[in-house]
């Protein structure tokens, strides 16, 4: 059975903990994703390249935020390949970063999408919908081991979260009853 991108959400932000979560908080937890209780609608969220692109590196954040680590996925792709906005949201980042041109999209409940390298087709401030081109895809991602490799990454503040989570892919991990790790 697969997750809902909701639910693999709250999990990996350890909102959600165990199956006995009463009902009421989950309608403040879903007005944390959508803005309101009373709207009915989750936020949904899409590959940020056309069709199902190969996963070549995996979310491996470090153990604290100061170490290494991987905070974001490598997806396979061709150099030039358009990049769409993974769900709806502002464009609030256009620039480079280290010399690498990035884009950021903020999304509902304080959700970052990023992508690099990416050329970016759209200003800072631009509304976007899921599935609209941003820009498109430059070869030469470090690490990347296909010739062109869009690095995706997701943050909610200053936490870096698994972005396929978004898609129902990411890893789930179950915690004790108690919550006291073993």
């Amino acid at each position: 059975m697969e997750l809902s991108p909701i639910l693999a959400i709250l999990l990996s932000v350890g909102l959600v903990t165990t199956p006995a979560v009463p009902a009421a908080p989950v309608v403040g937890l879903r007005s944390l994703l959508v803005g309101s209780p009373s709207s009915g609608a989750f936020p949904t969220f899409q590959w940020p390249l056309p069709g199902t692109p190969p996963v070549v590196r995996r979310f491996d954040p470090p153990p604290q935020p100061w170490l290494p680590g991987h905070r974001g996925v490598d997806l396979a792709a061709a150099a030039g390949m358009p990049v769409v906005a993974a769900g709806d949201g502002v464009v609030t980042f256009a620039g480079a970063v280290a010399g690498r041109p990035v884009l950021t999209v903020t999304h509902a409940a304080g959700l970052r999408t990023t992508y690099e390298p990416v050329h970016s087709d759209v200003e800072v401030g631009t509304p976007v919908r899921a599935g609209v081109p941003v820009g498109r895809l430059r070869a030469g991602h470090p690490g990347c081991r296909a010739p062109a490799c869009l690095h995706w990454g997701l943050r909610r503040g200053d936490i870096y979260l698994d972005p396929l989570a978004l898609l129902g892919r990411g890893p789930v991990r179950l915690l004790p009853l108690d919550g006291a790790p073993r």
